[in-house]
């Protein structure tokens, strides 16, 4: 029993000792306790490090303000979107600048001007997407380039075109008696679904194609960057204006792209009047001088101010609800300087 009682107080004694070297040893003075503060402040300049980085990068990546947001594919944007200027100009996409007066004999730019229209009331009626819309004026535009039809069927290749864009771009799109009721029953099913099929056959089926709404986004976004405050106001009225280009036939002989630029240059015209609407870069981002838009943007400047196309008023009353930023209702100066489409502000 002895023996036992004296490894213990030995061991205690060891244990004693070790604790009383610890205390010598954290009381050193070159001994330098870290506390919680101490630790967040080293870690703040590796923060600052990677912040920076970040901001060069969305520099570097052509002023992008979405870099962050893996939807916008920001490190591919410059390939998808030259990918998208190459298949714009492809033939088989391409409407012919003028077909009403090679094609056509018994439609004029006001019948095709009253069906679109009356499209974008569809649209809305069934609230579809508006690239469906886009889409729906492109095939009617490359149809009428080969075919000859009669007026009297011009509703109908019009329901039927934008059966087939709402089948490739929405989730749950209307079926074909939506479209025959829509027509208060002129056409029959049986009608539709052979111009369906004849729009596809002469077509080719080639569905994809970029349009005026493919490029607007891209060019707003760059458009914003010398906005101190980047709001909707801006990015409605250039889809006011893109609508409006659908209803006038002098806008087909345009690419969507160019369109898409000149809707951009006269937002920022209509919003600050005084200012040089375009810059050097969205002459970069676009590809266009400000020259090249100036046809484009005074037939699109004449539609906003209803010098063209006034009957049609679809997308003005579209456009004056409150959710858009009632930018129909806007005014613009009636004159566009021509020193403006000189050059770029630098």
């Amino acid at each position: 029993m002895a023996d036992q009682g004296n490894c213990v107080r030995v061991t205690r004694l060891a244990k004693k000792r070790e604790a009383e070297a610890m205390v010598q040893y954290l009381q050193q003075p070159n001994k330098k306790r870290v506390v919680l503060a101490e630790i967040q402040n080293q870690i703040k300049p590796k923060t600052k490090q990677i912040t920076t980085k970040r901001k060069v990068k969305r520099c570097v990546n052509e002023k992008d303000k979405e870099f962050d947001d893996p939807q916008m594919c920001s490190a591919y944007v410059s390939d998808i979107y030259g990918y998208l200027h190459h298949m714009e100009i492809e033939n088989k996409r391409r409407p012919l600048p003028d077909y009403l007066e090679k094609i056509q004999k018994d439609v004029t730019a006001n019948m095709r001007g009253v069906l679109v229209d009356w499209l974008v009331e569809v649209a809305e009626e069934y609230k579809l997407l508006v690239d469906t819309l886009y889409l729906t004026v492109s095939y009617i535009d490359r149809f009428l380039s080969v075919n000859v039809i009669p007026r009297q069927r011009l509703q109908l290749l019009g329901v039927s075109a934008m059966l087939i864009a709402a089948k490739y771009e929405e989730i749950s799109p209307p079926n074909v008696e939506d479209f025959c009721y829509i027509t208060d029953n002129t056409f029959t099913k049986k009608e539709v679904v052979k111009m369906e099929a004849d729009v596809l056959q002469s077509l080719k089926f080639e569905m994809g194609n970029p349009t005026t709404k493919t490029f607007v986004r891209r060019f707003t976004r760059v458009a914003q960057e010398d906005y101190k405050k980047a709001g909707l106001q801006l990015e409605f009225l250039g889809y006011y204006l893109a609508e409006l280009s659908l209803l006038d036939y002098s806008c087909v002989k345009f690419l969507p792209s160019l369109v898409a630029a000149a809707v951009i240059f006269l937002s920022r015209f209509t919003l600050q009047p005084k200012s040089h609407p375009w810059s050097l870069a969205l002459q970069s981002c676009s590809g266009y001088k400000a020259a090249d838009l100036k046809e484009c943007v005074l037939i699109i400047h004449d539609l906003q101010l209803s010098k063209r196309g006034s009957t049609l008023a679809a997308v003005r009353d579209k456009y004056k609800l409150h959710k858009f930023k009632c930018v129909s209702t806007l005014s613009s100066p009636l004159e566009i300087p021509d020193s403006f489409f000189e050059h770029a502000r630098q």
